[in-house]
């Protein structure tokens, strides 16, 4: 661990960012769930993770990623919303898959078997594909290291220059 986090703290902070956000998720999800909209579990989910992905925004932008990309706010945002986006699409599949199409939800189990099913399905399943997916994509297009910016946004990549001859 200690290694990794020599080599990248951003991928740690990353992980504690997205521990952050597990627990509003959860929070907002358990809470409209159970006390809000009890027949609707995907769209509580989906609440929980758009809130938690606004916060992890600005967690992300100004710690785990503060030494990355200059791009200007607006277009860094509309990136950072496009990976969201995915990312909770991504997440939520799972539990739309575990109650929908392999229908674990009550009445055809128990109250018991469709929480433990909703639970492992979303915010453990979903959550684990959702957050490989996020930081892949985080690195490669919304906080990009800042030579990777210059090559996206160099009118001339390096690949296809002329290089002078002697």
């Amino acid at each position: 661990m200690i290694r990794l986090a020599k080599s990248h703290p951003s991928a740690v902070r990353f992980l504690v960012v997205g521990g952050i956000g597990f627990v509003i998720t959860m929070v907002i999800n358990y809470g409209l769930k159970l006390f809000v909209i009890p027949q609707h579990p995907v769209t509580a989910l989906a609440v929980g993770t758009i809130v938690a992905t606004i916060v992890s925004y600005w967690m992300n932008k100004k710690w785990s990623f503060d030494d990355r990309g200059s791009r200007h706010t607006g277009q860094e945002m509309l990136l950072f919303v496009v990976v969201s986006v995915i990312g909770i699409g991504i997440n939520s599949a799972p539990l739309y898959l575990s109650r929908y199409g392999f229908g674990l939800e009550v009445p055809n189990v128990t109250r018991t078997t469709q929480e433990i099913a909703d639970f492992v399905s979303g915010p453990v399943i979903g959550t684990m594909f959702a957050m490989v997916f996020r930081y892949w994509a985080m690195n490669k297009w919304v906080f990009p290291k800042r030579a990777q910016l210059d090559d996206v946004l160099s009118p001339v990549s390096p690949s296809t220059a002329s290089t002078p001859t002697r």
